[in-house]
């Protein structure tokens, strides 16, 4: 949906701008929407593009707001701090759709139902956007990427022209939901997000926020009117099925979150067992278990609260990955007796969210389930060998 920085090895004919080229009244403008593909997370979500064909000026081009550059300055840091930035990079349309077509993505093409004005504004508004100096935005996950930026530039070029009708949208998902239909066969990365982003993932979407997607960019395009020459009409004119991708086999595996954890937490629950016969804490195994916990609990609160990754914010997984585990970590070494009502404290605090798992106001990852039994088991054992050994 976002990264598409293969195409720049695709021979792109990015335009230089000397002066704004007027259409012919051949000209149309299209929203071309791919399929997605499980080959990478990014690519899970699909992909939304403008067309601009006019026959007459020799002109068949892609507007793709899906384009960065890892060469740009700090790249690295501004993707850190939520300073992601994307650009908007023009191709020649042939070797877009080919693209999509040789990883067997479907692509549909909606031609937009605009007077000869209305285009024109848009394609000027879209060359100007293509200027080295216009061409970089500031990339958000949900409310400014390239699906939205699409549906933005025809509200900010035709105002109250265009209309959005989102009656037609029947569910209420919120955004994580609306993410987690789309990561099925992508359950590591679907965990992934569930994990790092927080509370704000949970909001209810209204249906203008749908089309963060571009699958709903396209049903919102066919369910949007506009206004052209004073009348009210339909905005997609003619719906074009390019090529429609085969079907694929989905593979199978048993290396799939749950099991891994679940498989983790009866090793777990035996190692327990064991330490509790024989009255003594297997440290080593503690160390590496509240040691990774805390270390991902230190990402979270980072993410949260010294970044502009907005998603990220009041995230209910540091319940479990508690950055202060790393402090206990470092305290096995001269074994304070606050260690104890530590361990307590976690225990307490893990059993807690187990019992209270699905009243909680973030969704939290079901596979996560069985990874909170066992710091909630291995808490347990701390504190209770602990007090034993201090009785």
């Amino acid at each position: 949906m976002r990264k598409l920085l293969i195409l720049a090895l695709m021979l792109p004919c990015i335009i230089a701008f000397a002066q704004t080229r007027q259409l012919s009244d051949r000209a149309t403008l299209s929203l071309i929407t791919c399929g997605p593909t499980q080959t990478e997370l990014y690519s899970a979500f699909g992909h939304s593009a403008f067309r601009v064909q006019d026959p007459l000026r020799g002109i068949d081009e892609v507007y793709n707001y899906g384009i960065f550059d890892f060469n740009q300055p700090h790249f690295y840091l501004n993707f850190a701090r939520g300073f992601l930035y994307y650009q908007l990079g023009v191709y020649n349309y042939t070797d877009f759709r080919d693209y999509y077509v040789y990883y067997n993505r479907f692509v549909h093409e909606q031609v937009l139902n605009l007077s000869q004005e209305q285009l024109q504004d848009v394609y000027d508004y879209l060359q100007n956007n293509a200027l080295p100096e216009h061409k970089n935005y500031v990339y958000d996950y949900f409310y400014n990427n390239c699906a939205t930026k699409l549906r933005d530039v025809l509200i900010d070029v035709l105002k109250d022209s265009i209309n959005f009708d989102g009656s037609y949208i029947s569910t209420h998902y919120t955004i994580r939901e609306l993410t987690d239909l789309y990561l099925k066969q992508q359950q590591w990365g679907d965990l992934g997000i569930d994990i790092c982003l927080g509370l704000p993932m949970d909001k209810k979407a209204t249906p203008f926020e749908y089309m963060f997607l571009p699958d709903y960019l396209e049903s919102g395009f066919d369910h949007a009117t506009i206004q052209k020459n004073g009348v009210t009409e339909a905005l997609v004119r003619d719906k074009i099925i390019v090529y429609e991708g085969r079907a694929q086999d989905v593979e199978q595996s048993l290396f799939q979150p749950l099991y891994v954890f679940g498989a983790f937490a009866v090793l777990t629950i035996i190692l327990s067992i064991m330490d509790l016969v024989r009255k003594k804490i297997s440290t080593w195994f503690d160390c590496i278990l509240f040691g990774v916990t805390g270390l991902l609990g230190l990402l979270l609160i980072t993410l949260w609260l010294a970044t502009d990754h907005k998603a990220a914010a009041n995230n209910f997984n540091i319940l479990w990955a508690l950055p202060t585990n790393l402090i206990a970590v470092f305290a096995f070494i001269k074994q304070p007796r606050w260690l104890q009502h530590y361990f307590l404290a976690t225990a307490t605090i893990s059993f807690l969210m187990i019992v209270f798992w699905f009243e909680l106001p973030q969704k939290i990852h079901y596979a996560l389930m069985p990874l909170v039994i066992a710091i909630a088991v291995r808490s347990f054992v701390e504190y209770r060998i602990r007090r034993g050994a201090s009785a």
